[in-house]
């Protein structure tokens, strides 16, 4: 033990720190970090690059490739030219798995997931009819067409042995013509592209033409042996279908009318359109079939067999070869033709009776018109025929309906006796619909050549 000569002296040394001969904590810990071969953040130090770790810090955060240094360093990391060089290594990365190898359970994953579906909207169609107008003593007959709609705005509807003239812009109703017999029904009614002239079809075999401005009948053409039941308009020609099976082709600007006879049905005529382009009209009847005609064949170029009589007839007004069909109660079915090739492009059941169909000027939408048990028209998207509405209003069948001017609305008319008007298309726009309303100068001078 130390000898301390005075008591000064054993203070001083009882006042000094005492020194344990065990480290503390904080040196353990240091001691333990000094002998690791690198640091917490950097635990290999032997594979970090060090010539990427001088690189100023700006051009890491700017990224700028003009800097050749950094892109030729980290072309040399990062594209593998030396695989020991690395900018932070933790641990060795796990093996890649083999080329057969298959997760198991990837198949249940994928079963049971769902998969989301886009739904495609579709434009908003008013299912109420813009307008309603009483239709008294509408026959209720499939096989006549007495509704028609002038480029004028005019819309005709034949009630009985009246005509009547609905002003779409006015609202005023006038009366045309009548019959000198009751007995004598108007069956038929087709304006002329003009507007200002009706090809009138009646029950006495007699085919008419009237001046609806003037409201006079300046032309009347003999020929049929039976009531002439559908019309249509090419330019200049009328063609008329009749139950007695025959088609007759009528120049209205000559003395002698009768130019063309088409023969093919075996049953009443029901149906009659011309193509936009003026070289084919189709012809649906009561024996079940629709045939295609040119302008001087009298033998059909095709022939289409339905199950059901075949009233309803629309082309295509872009498509000028395709042709769409509706059929009677014993069919039900939608068909779409290719008039060139003969050649059935589609066919849907539309579920009941097909009168009537309306294409949009796009020729990418239609409106079909039908009977028991909805009496409903439906909207269709062509060509994927999905339905797009069903307007329904009227309590039995619809049998005839026209287009608007404007190509927007369709007036359905019913054996409930009404007339509906449903807004069914879009507008188009401003410049489609002047060069469509264009009428070259031979048509306009057609008014004044009929005699």
């Amino acid at each position: 033990m130390a000898n301390y000569s005075d008591m000064s002296e054993l203070n001083e040394v009882l006042a000094m720190p005492i020194k344990s001969s065990l480290p503390t904590r904080w040196e353990r810990k240091a001691r333990e970090r000094s002998k690791r071969d690198g640091d917490r953040f950097i635990p290999n130090r032997k594979a970090v690059n060090k010539d990427l770790m001088r690189i100023d810090r700006e051009d890491l955060e700017n990224r700028n490739p003009e800097n050749q240094k950094f892109s030729s360093m980290v072309a040399q990391t990062i594209l593998k030219s030396d695989s020991a060089s690395k900018i932070l290594s933790y641990r060795n990365k796990a093996p890649k798995p083999s080329d057969s190898h298959l997760n198991k359970l990837r198949v249940l994953y994928a079963a049971n997931r769902e998969t989301v579906r886009v739904r495609r909207q579709y434009r908003h169609i008013n299912s109420t009819p813009e307008r309603v107008l009483d239709a008294p003593d509408l026959e209720d007959d499939y096989y006549i067409n007495v509704l028609s709609w002038s480029s004028q705005d005019i819309l005709a509807v034949a009630l009985g042995p009246v005509i009547y003239l609905w002003d779409a812009k006015s609202g005023s109703i006038e009366t045309l013509c009548e019959t000198e017999s009751d007995e004598d029904i108007v069956t038929a009614v087709n304006f002329m592209h003009d507007g200002n002239h009706l090809a009138v079809g009646t029950t006495n075999k007699d085919v008419q033409i009237w001046d609806i401005s003037r409201k006079k009948k300046i032309r009347s053409m003999k020929g049929h042996a039976a009531r002439v039941g559908s019309l249509a308009w090419n330019n200049h020609v009328l063609s008329s279908g009749s139950r007695d099976t025959m088609i007759f082709n009528h120049d209205v600007r000559v003395a002698n009318h009768h130019i063309h006879t088409y023969h093919g049905h075996t049953q009443e005529i029901c149906g009659l359109t011309w193509s936009s382009d003026g070289t084919q009209l189709a012809s649906g009847g009561n024996d079940n079939f629709c045939h295609i005609w040119n302008t001087s064949d009298s033998a059909p170029v095709h022939s289409f067999d339905h199950k059901a009589a075949v009233k309803a007839l629309a082309w295509n007004p872009v498509q000028k070869s395709v042709l769409a069909t509706g059929a009677g109660t014993a069919d039900r079915h939608m068909r779409f033709f290719n008039t060139t090739s003969g050649k059935m492009i589609n066919s849907i059941d539309t579920e009941s009776q097909v009168c009537s169909i309306q294409w949009n000027r796009e020729g990418k939408e239609l409106v079909s018109a039908h009977g028991f048990s909805k009496n409903q028209l439906s909207v269709w998207s062509y060509p994927s025929m999905t339905r797009l509405a069903d307007l329904q209003g009227h309590s039995s069948r619809i049998l005839h309906t026209a287009l608007s001017p404007d190509q927007t609305m369709v007036c359905s008319a019913a054996a409930d006796e009404t007339l509906r008007f449903w807004k069914v298309f879009e507008a188009p726009s401003r410049k489609r619909s002047a060069e469509h309303h264009s009428v070259p100068s031979s048509k306009r001078s057609i008014m004044r050549s009929i005699r």
